[in-house]
């Protein structure tokens, strides 16, 4: 648990100060101007754990951004994610032999507000993404457009973890046998957060 980072609303979504790794921890350089900073209290505290390296500007890079599949990345593109950050990401994961790609997010903060790893090649996305050339190669699950914040469902330890209120997306869900974990984010949601915006996962 992290002590509450005063001035810092958006602090509790700490998902987006770091891409962490299996071999390093990559302390990111937030979008949002008014998010600078975050990321220094994060490096101090995963500097224990893992390497790090860091994003510098102009490049910037919100950890919402990065879907880690094994070892390849997806790296959305959006209004807090820039080309240099993207690929500034990539040169720092490259050595370790990861492999990495960029997509367009278009609508949505986050390209993991609208795509997320559900399954062993199993993705699920929102309606936006269902046909996108990039997710090609991996089965998808598409939630219905009135359901869309429900495709930001967190998979960890062999369970998923879905906002509530999504009875059909819960019931798309329950086909991959998972145990599944309804949580209440109707706060977070209000500030765009979603599931995957409030951990970090090693």
């Amino acid at each position: 648990m992290l002590e509450a980072l005063e001035g810092y609303p958006d602090a509790h979504f700490v998902e987006d100060t770091a891409v962490i790794t299996p071999d390093l921890a990559v302390i990111t350089n937030p979008g949002a101007a008014a998010r600078q900073g975050e990321q220094l209290t994060i490096a101090e505290t995963v500097a224990g754990f893992r390497p790090l390296k860091h994003i510098q500007p102009p490049a910037t890079l919100d950890g919402g951004d990065v879907l880690m599949i094994g070892t390849h990345f997806m790296i959305g593109l959006s209004d807090r994610t820039n080309e240099e950050g993207a690929r500034q990401l990539g040169d720092a994961l490259a050595p370790s032999g990861h492999t990495w790609q960029t997509i367009r997010v278009g609508a949505g903060l986050h390209f993991k507000s609208s795509v997320n790893l559900v399954g062993e090649n199993v993705l699920l996305t929102a309606e936006a993404f269902a046909d996108r050339e990039e997710l090609a190669g991996y089965r998808r699950i598409t939630v219905p457009t009135v359901e869309d914040y429900a495709a930001n469902t967190l998979l960890i330890n062999g369970r998923l973890i879905t906002p509530s209120g999504f009875p059909e997306t819960r019931a798309r869900l329950e086909a991959l046998d998972l145990p599944i974990i309804e949580l209440d984010t109707s706060e977070f949601r209000k500030m765009d957060g979603g599931l995957t915006c409030l951990s970090l996962r090693f």
